[in-house]
């Protein structure tokens, strides 16, 4: 079995302080919704070249993470909530 080295571990006070970052984050995100493009802006695939084809072999930290949310993740996101969408499947 490899050796896993754990580096600049969070305790439970760290983690408890990301974890609401994370729920702030969420909760702007629906608070803001209309703000935000109703579909995806991005073509198939866009996600492969903005990531590594293999998983970092030291962790990176949850600042680079949390920004790589806004940065990779939500490009490719389709705001099912928002009020562009209701209006669409209403009509």
């Amino acid at each position: 079995m490899p050796t896993v080295f754990v580096r600049d571990e969070m305790d439970a006070e760290e983690f408890r302080k990301k974890a609401k970052e994370m729920v702030d984050y969420i909760a702007d995100y629906l608070e803001n919704i209309r703000d935000r493009r109703p579909l995806s802006s991005v073509k198939p695939g866009y996600l492969r070249e903005l990531i590594p084809d293999e998983a970092p072999r030291d962790p990176e930290s949850w600042n680079d993470v949390f920004r790589d949310i806004e940065r990779v993740i939500m490009p490719g996101v389709s705001a099912l909530n928002s009020s562009e969408i209701a209006r669409f499947r209403t009509k």
